[in-house]
């Protein structure tokens, strides 16, 4: 079964390691086989992956559109262990994505990798705006506050609301 992808003008995405730009006018088209595929909303690229979540997705991706895991393994270890250690809360997020590497489901795993884009995102939000932290469950599960996350250590309040 052909993947169907619906393009915008000019919108770009790419297949295996090459770059397809649409014309002026919106576009149907069809692929069938295996190569890799993102769309232009889902790439990152150096100069975007400027958060440390966004460079773990950018090495994820390489992976990904190059079918070498090996390759980018050390780098993703390294920015993964440096993520983990500023936001413990986080380690839920990061197994997911490294069960889905390990089972070699790298798709997917740049799916979860989005996911802790967000958390991030919204990590710095609640940082920047003096609130208290997220937790990992609530990014993963959305369960209730407090199943897992240690506000303080992730700079964020205490439930007193002063800070640890």
């Amino acid at each position: 079964m052909a993947l169907k992808i619906e393009l915008r003008p000019r919108e770009r995405f790419i297949v295996g390691s090459t770059v397809i730009t649409n014309g002026d006018h919106r576009t149907h088209i069809f692929i069938e086989g295996d190569e890799p595929i993102l769309r232009e909303k889902d790439i990152y690229t150096a100069a975007t992956a400027n958060t440390p979540a966004k460079r773990i997705y950018l090495a994820i991706q390489l992976m990904y559109l190059n079918r070498d895991i090996s390759r980018h393994r050390e780098i993703y270890f390294d920015l993964v262990r440096d993520f983990v250690e500023a936001a413990p809360s986080a380690m839920r997020l990061v197994d997911r994505i490294n069960n889905e590497i390990l089972t070699g489901s790298l798709y997917v795993a740049l799916k979860r990798a989005r996911d802790l884009v967000e958390y991030e995102r919204e990590l710095i939000e609640n940082v920047q705006s003096g609130h208290r932290s997220i937790s990992a469950d609530d990014a993963v599960d959305r369960e209730p506050e407090g199943a897992g996350s240690d506000p303080v250590a992730e700079g964020g309040r205490t439930p007193s609301g002063g800070q640890g």
